[in-house]
């Protein structure tokens, strides 16, 4: 990763949002995936506008994107995007979703960057450097006790059969739940105003990006065995601004 790639991230998420806002609260095409997942023509805009830029200054990298699959996925270096994370709040006029740029180099992520281009919320994270929200340092909140945490994640709905049931664990274990919110999440956790985000059945554009701006904060995410993330992993993520906290979140939902 270099200080080129900083700066084409940046770029990335700038197109994307260029290419969401117009349609934020307007009338737009949409349609229901193969899995059952919504899309609409903001997704395909921002995804096609990102993928041209690296197409023509990252020609040898891969690329792996929500709308538009993969290509070179066999790169040692491979960016990773998702235009809207989030697209059922993006329809439903919520700005609580985000872009999500991440960069990975032989299967781990370097870069990440969330960016909220409503409100304007920007968190951009990168191996051995800190977290920056809007341009200054974030930082998480100490909590090493889960019964005095704020734990959040999108929807029940989002989880697979029989993790639900296990995150339900979690939450009656932790301080309080909070419930939407997407990727916006992560960022609340590397900010501090979260402690921690329990989810599941996420693909690697979902979160790919969201670790080095969590650990850069000062946070850990790991799967639910308390394992590092990589690009092998199966989309079970927990996420704490305390890494004292993964351990008795990981127990619970192991039980």
């Amino acid at each position: 990763m270099t200080e080129d790639d900083l700066t084409l991230a940046l770029h990335l998420a700038d197109v994307a949002g260029s290419a969401i806002r117009p349609f934020f609260r307007k009338r737009f095409v949409r349609e229901i995936k193969q899995d059952a997942s919504p899309v609409t023509e903001a997704d395909r805009a921002a995804e096609s506008a990102m993928r041209s830029i690296l197409e023509a200054e990252r020609p040898a990298d891969g690329i792996v994107g929500e709308e538009y699959g993969r290509s070179r996925d066999d790169a040692e270096r491979i960016w990773v995007l998702d235009p809207i994370d989030g697209t059922r709040a993006f329809i439903a006029g919520r700005p609580l979703f985000g872009t999500l740029v991440a960069l990975m180099e032989r299967g781990q992520p370097v870069l990440g960057l969330i960016d909220q281009p409503i409100i304007g919320d920007r968190w951009i994270g990168a191996r051995g450097r800190p977290t920056l929200f809007n341009g200054a340092r974030a930082a998480t909140r100490a909590c090493v006790k889960l019964a005095d945490a704020h734990l959040g994640t999108t929807s029940p709905a989002a989880f697979p059969p029989g993790d639900l049931p296990r995150f339900e664990r979690a939450c009656a274990a932790a301080g309080d739940t909070l419930w939407g919110g997407d990727c916006h999440n992560y960022g609340l956790v590397a900010s501090g105003h979260l402690d921690a985000v329990v989810e599941s059945g996420l693909q690697l554009y979902d979160f790919a990006a969201l670790i080095p701006v969590v650990e850069g904060a000062g946070g850990r995410m790991t799967d639910w065995q308390g394992r590092t993330l990589d690009a092998e992993s199966l989309g079970q993520v927990i996420a704490a601004g305390d890494p004292a906290l993964i351990e008795p979140i990981a127990a619970i939902l192991n039980q």
